[in-house]
């Protein structure tokens, strides 16, 4: 297999929890622990978990929106030449900006209100040294039409679109610098489900086409299961499970998978599964439990659970963090999830905005 194209190893990174104008106290919110994956060239790796596990934390840090406090994100360049990502300052960085890009949950705030569409899409070709006023326009007018948008849309404001044509123009603004790497954060999770399908479609369409790598973070577990090709399992800021997504969905290794795909619904209610209500709250990441942090919320816990951290280790074709992932006989889900329609929604620009 050729070598991959990014190694996340090992990374942290931390939150002061003190507050402002107080002196601190050395308390510190560990949002990613030690998190550590590969990404080869062309697949798309879905992250799950809760609110608060960090999924979001990690997508940002790769993208170096945040510095770690610690590990090493080694990207590898066309030329096969690699460079760690987390330890580059701002100047070293902007080359890789082009090349690593990120899709943000909600259209409506990442988008400035002032900017029009052009200024929006263009403004990192101009970052990135690019001042032809008329290369500028063909490029804009490429992304419109490549994102099922009409170019004349480009003198407009956010505001006159929907949230479904609010997200192509982020897409669009993803792909301007034609990246390899593309981070969506959440980003069908603010859409009506109909619109959901064509966003995801296109996603895959424009993977095809440009040979894009996906790192896809979702709480959706049926969209994640239509879109990757191996699923990162988070929980408290640590990797608990990680391999091919058919595997992990059809039998999981660790009981947090389990709950998690427990609560994907099932179309029909005869071969619905029940789901597995977890106990009590995610715990508080600045005070996590001794041993394995799942274990106050586990149906399978037991003395070791709670005296030591289970190492990731690799189980039946996946790795999973679990002291008994290979004794546990876990529950996937009821049934497979049906894929969205591969129609192509997209294939004709939009009409006005509403």
């Amino acid at each position: 297999m050729s070598a991959p194209i990014l190694e996340v190893r090992n990374l942290t990174m931390e939150f002061p929890t003190r507050k402002r104008g107080t002196p601190p106290k050395g308390r510190v919110l560990r949002a990613v622990n030690d998190v550590s994956f590969t990404l080869r060239q062309g697949e798309t790796l879905g992250v799950v978990g809760e609110s608060g596990c960090g999924k979001s934390t990690t997508g940002y840090c790769i993208a170096r929106a945040y510095e770690p406090v610690d590990g090493n994100i080694i990207y590898r360049r066309e030329d096969g030449s690699t460079v760690d990502l987390a330890t580059l300052s701002d100047q070293e960085l902007k080359p890789f900006r082009k090349e690593v890009r990120m899709i943000f949950q909600d259209p409506y705030s990442s988008l400035n209100p002032r900017m029009t569409v052009f200024d929006l899409i263009a403004e990192p070709l101009r970052i990135q040294g690019e001042k032809n006023q008329a290369v500028l326009e063909r490029k804009v007018a490429e992304l419109l039409l490549q994102c099922g948008m009409r170019p004349e849309f480009m003198r407009r404001y956010p505001h006159a679109f929907s949230g479904g044509q609010r997200q192509r123009l982020v897409i669009a603004r993803a792909l301007a610098l034609d990246p390899r790497i593309v981070i969506a954060d959440e980003a069908v999770s603010a859409l009506d489900v109909s619109v959901q399908a064509q966003i995801l479609n296109l996603l895959k369409s424009l993977q095809r086409k440009h040979d894009l790598t996906y790192i896809f973070i979702s709480h959706a577990l049926n969209v994640v299961e239509y879109m990757a090709d191996r699923v990162v399992v988070m929980y408290l800021g640590r990797v608990v499970e990680i391999g091919p997504t058919e595997t992990i969905y059809s039998r999981p290794h660790h009981p947090y998978t389990e709950a998690l795909l427990s609560a994907i619904p099932v179309a029909d209610p005869k071969r619905a599964g029940s789901q597995i209500v977890l106990e009590g709250d995610v715990p508080d990441p600045a005070n996590p439990p001794s041993g394995c942090a799942f274990h106050p919320r586990c149906r399978y816990a037991q003395d070791i659970c709670r005296a030591q951290v289970p190492p990731l280790r690799a189980v039946d074709g996946v790795e999973a963090a679990c002291h008994f992932a290979d004794s546990l006989k876990l529950a996937g889900v009821a049934e497979t999830i049906a894929p969205t329609p591969a129609a192509a929604p997209y294939s004709q620009p939009e009409g006005n905005p509403s």
